[in-house]
């Protein structure tokens, strides 16, 4: 078993005093620029089987659909592996900001 990654040295945390995870703001801004062993600690703390967890993981989803992040499709994917319902062909917001 891989042993867990301390978020508060994430790379996604540059602009950071300290990790809030209860923030969808940081949230998003670990699954964007979140290195690999971060988006795994985050996997890992969505997996586990509590109401923590659960909250976790349709927080992410939620997330996944309303503001752009890198791979929403993988994280939804992930999501729907760990038991979320998920819509299977979401539409996805895209970081373009020519409009």
């Amino acid at each position: 078993m891989t042993p867990s990654f301390d978020l508060r040295r994430s790379q996604a945390l540059w602009n950071r005093e300290r990790l809030d995870l209860a923030s969808d703001e940081i949230l998003a801004q670990i699954l964007d620029l979140g290195e690999l062993e971060a988006w795994r600690e985050i996997y890992r703390r969505a997996a586990a089987p509590t109401d923590e967890g659960a909250a976790l993981r349709r927080r992410i989803v939620r997330l996944c659909c309303t503001v752009p992040v890198a791979f929403p499709h993988l994280f939804l994917a992930a999501m729907a592996h760990l038991g979320e319902v998920v819509d299977p062909y979401p539409e996805v917001p895209t970081h373009d900001v020519a409009a």
